[in-house]
């Protein structure tokens, strides 16, 4: 969960197996620091993430990587080597429940989506709430989705036509937030760890599927497949 941070201890969450932290630091190599040891949430919206995503896989392994602050804001900088640290180090599906609309971030991010592709890591990124540029969500390597009405998880739908390929329940839905408490909240954000969440079944039930294969087989779950698909 590439986000604000996940408070462990909440009981909807269930427990972090690691976490890092990805902070800008000029003095530092790359101008970035990397903090590794447990963190608290910066905001509450990672914690919401990885609840749901634990709540469609409950046997699921979370890893927190916090780039995000206490509004909710980071860098393109922090953002981009915290996903490189989930390719490194091998991460199997990366919840983006954030994008970057800079520009100058977007050749960096288009090799970083080429890069989890050939090295067989699902990127799941939630699509902007706004019409703008929505990186690396626009790109056709990631699993880019939009919310959907209902509360029901195990529910998502598929969208050839793009430019989110795919949708679940994020419209004022119950998730998790910091201090144990629990909120009212919509969004996209909301929605695509669903979609992480269903991935981690797959990729449990099926090690070493490619993401190509991945979408294939959650594209045949989805409630709008063809009748026979």
């Amino acid at each position: 969960v590439i986000d604000s941070g996940i408070d462990g201890s909440h009981p909807r969450v269930g427990g972090v197996a690691e976490y890092i932290a990805v902070e800008v630091d000029p003095d530092a190599p790359d101008g970035v620091r990397f903090t590794s040891g447990p963190h608290d949430d910066l905001y509450g919206h990672g914690t919401a993430c990885a609840a749901v995503i634990r709540e469609v896989a409950p046997e699921v392994e979370l890893v927190s990587v916090r780039v995000l602050g206490t509004n909710l804001k980071g860098s393109a900088l922090a953002f981009a080597h915290g996903l490189e640290w989930c390719l490194a180090n091998g991460i199997t599906i990366a919840n983006l429940s954030l994008s970057t609309s800079n520009i100058n971030a977007a050749a960096t991010f288009h090799e970083l989506v080429d890069a989890a592709t050939f090295g067989r890591t699902m990127l799941v990124s939630a699509m902007s709430n706004e019409r703008k540029r929505t990186i690396p969500s626009e790109y056709a390597g990631v699993f880019s989705v939009a919310c959907g009405p209902g509360s029901d998880r195990e529910q998502l739908w598929c969208n050839p036509q793009g430019p989110a390929e795919w949708a679940a329940c994020g419209v004022d839905v119950d998730v998790a937030w910091t201090g144990g408490a629990s909120i009212r909240a919509t969004g996209n954000s909301f929605a695509a760890p669903v979609i992480a969440g269903h991935l981690a079944r797959i990729a449990g039930a099926h090690p070493g599927i490619t993401p190509w294969q991945a979408r294939t087989v959650l594209a045949a779950l989805a409630i709008n497949a063809p009748a026979g698909g």
